[in-house]
């Protein structure tokens, strides 16, 4: 399926695929694993994960078990959001690489500008001082690429001013009704990849009577459209399933939706 094989070039020149299976919320386990493999065979290339998953180990298990060469696939890990710390930003990503196992990590990320426990207070200089390790990190060669999650246009400002590197990507939630264009515009003018998580809303889109219409006309899914729909917005959509067979749906999106039916989306609000 092309869809899985397409990729986008972030502005250092790495190339990534245009679609990820994202693995929030999977036990580490044997529900990781499984559904990390179910993914790989059915042809994603890009596993997306996070030291606050607690589901690393499985990841990298399930990659190594594949037996696909390790330069075939995407691996991206994100930083702790607690953690705005120079010593706590190096021994976090000690920790992923040694769960995953795998040599240098693809794409790392802070997966979030404040604590979980704290949204939207003031972490500015513990994200300027984490990202300078970031920086190190990325000219040492162990990760290939770095990048954000959850920034909005204020926090992505205050980073690029203080630092060296751009990020070259951003992780927000990005789904129909729900496109937070201030800061994808940012991102984008700023030549910084968006990458949409909870391409599906977690599961509400599915019951979306508009979407349904429009899907049914190219006989696909509810789900297939909206992630269809991130990809023709040049936007990089990572949807999770456990199930096996809509792991494999989610990624057969090889289908053009018209500007007519785009523009319907665009208008669809997610009351949120």
């Amino acid at each position: 399926m092309p869809a899985l094989t397409d990729t986008f070039t972030l502005s250092n020149g790495v190339t990534i695929p245009k679609i990820g299976f994202g693995t929030w919320q999977i036990p580490d386990g044997s529900e990781t694993y499984d559904s990390v493999r179910t993914a790989l065979d059915a042809g994603y290339r890009h596993i997306d994960t996070a030291r606050a998953y607690g589901n690393e180990a499985s990841v990298g298990r399930a990659v190594r078990d594949s037996g696909i060469p390790r330069e075939e696939l995407f691996i991206t890990t994100k930083c702790p959001a607690e953690v705005k710390d120079a010593d706590g930003a190096r021994h976090a990503f000690d920790r992923s690489t040694a769960l995953l196992d795998l040599g240098p990590v693809d794409l790392y990320l802070i997966h979030a500008p404040w604590p979980w426990n704290a949204i939207g207070s003031d972490h500015r200089a513990g994200n300027i001082e984490v990202w300078k390790v970031f920086e190190e990190l990325y000219e040492q060669g162990r990760t290939r690429s770095i990048g954000v999650s959850n920034f909005e246009v204020a926090d992505l400002e205050s980073l690029i001013d203080a630092t060296e590197v751009v990020p070259h990507a951003n992780q927000i939630r990005w789904f129909v009704g729900n496109t937070q264009p201030e800061t994808t515009e940012y991102s984008k003018e700023h030549d910084i990849l968006v990458e949409g998580y909870s391409p599906l809303a977690t599961g509400r889109l599915l019951d979306n009577r508009d979407i349904k219409e429009i899907a049914d006309k190219y006989g696909k899914s509810v789900a297939q459209v909206s992630i269809r729909y991130l990809l023709q917005k040049d936007i990089l959509p990572l949807p999770k399933s456990t199930t096996p067979e809509r792991i494999r749906e989610n990624a057969d999106v090889d289908f053009e939706l018209s500007a007519e039916d785009v523009a319907a989306l665009d208008a669809l609000d997610s009351g949120e």
